[in-house]
């Protein structure tokens, strides 16, 4: 079958894999991003590069925006005049994690201006993006979701249509209130294990044996102990979804303690200069709260040094 052609909107480190698997399934593909020699990395694989986002749209049938935030969505969308310049009936993705409320809104005035559109943000950081396993949330018209599961297919190991429009970013919201929660939870019990005198490899080997066992203790647990902060996720991230997750359930009347207290950890991390580390280097925030602490080797814990991009 004919593939459609794709405009993608964001070059980061989650775009440029993203972008690579569906140039490498066969998509002709025009690549726009802010800094322009991201966008040309992609280049050998096939990619066109635009110098901005109407230009990369143009005659695309689909518009996959992989950007950082809610207001850049925003911008390049309506302030910088993308939408307008899309044929009418082109499909609009948005990968990004935003606010379902915004999600929304960009849904009505999309709709407007006759152009589909689906919020289908992404869970499995940038071994996800480029081992095309990454799992995807999708709100919006159910039967446009369908049409673009060949798609997703091609970059996800799994697409789940969630519901109407905002529905794939309220699902966003709840992976990230898991996972920030849950680094914070391995944070804490390696330092208590450490500086109990336990061996933190081992004890993180036996909770992988049991009930406490998750990817992020495998994963992140790994990264802590050894000491490998260099971002998949950056704690800049995490701390924007945190407040997304924070503002959401508030708008719903709700409090969520645990949400706000690891919200609260990452923002004094950021506070340090640790915006760009790793996520899973919320284990440095803590190491600052409880100095001097000790993991592995008699290694006195300190905040790693890492430089800012």
């Amino acid at each position: 079958m004919s593939l459609p052609t794709v405009a993608f909107l964001g070059i980061g480190l989650m775009g440029l894999p993203m972008a690579t698997n569906l140039l490498n399934a066969g998509y002709q593909l025009t690549a726009w991003n802010r800094t322009r020699s991201k966008a040309e990395m992609l280049e050998s694989w096939g990619a066109k590069v635009a110098d901005t986002p109407r230009e990369a749209v143009l005659n695309a049938d689909v518009v996959i925006t992989m950007l950082e935030n809610g207001p850049v969505v925003e911008d390049v969308l309506f302030g910088q005049n993308a939408a307008e310049h899309c044929d009418t009936g082109t499909l609009i993705i948005d990968m990004s994690s935003i606010p379902p409320e915004m999600a929304k809104d960009h849904a009505k005035r999309l709709e407007a201006l006759g152009l589909k559109y689906l919020d289908a943000p992404v869970s499995g950081g940038t071994v996800g993006a480029e081992q095309a396993t990454l799992s995807i949330m999708a709100g919006g018209n159910k039967a446009t979701f369908e049409s673009a599961e060949y798609l997703f297919g091609v970059l996800g190991r799994s697409a789940t249509y969630i519901g109407p429009s905002g529905s794939g970013q309220l699902a966003k919201c709840a992976n990230q209130a898991i996972v920030g929660i849950t680094i914070g939870a391995v944070s804490e019990a390696l330092l208590l294990a450490a500086e109990g005198g336990a061996d933190p490899a081992a004890v993180k080997e036996a909770l992988l044996g049991g009930f406490a066992s998750s990817r992020i203790l495998e994963l992140h647990g790994q990264r802590m102990i050894d000491r490998n902060f260099m971002p998949g996720a950056t704690s800049r991230v995490q701390l924007k979804d945190l407040r997304t997750i924070l503002d959401t359930a508030h708008a719903q009347n709700l409090t969520l303690p645990l949400s706000q207290r690891v919200y609260d950890e990452y923002l004094n991390m950021t506070a340090k200069g640790m915006e760009n580390c790793d996520h899973s280097g919320l284990l440095l925030q803590l190491e600052s709260l409880n100095q001097p602490a000790r993991l592995g080797d008699g290694e006195t814990l300190r905040p790693a040094l890492v430089e800012k991009k």
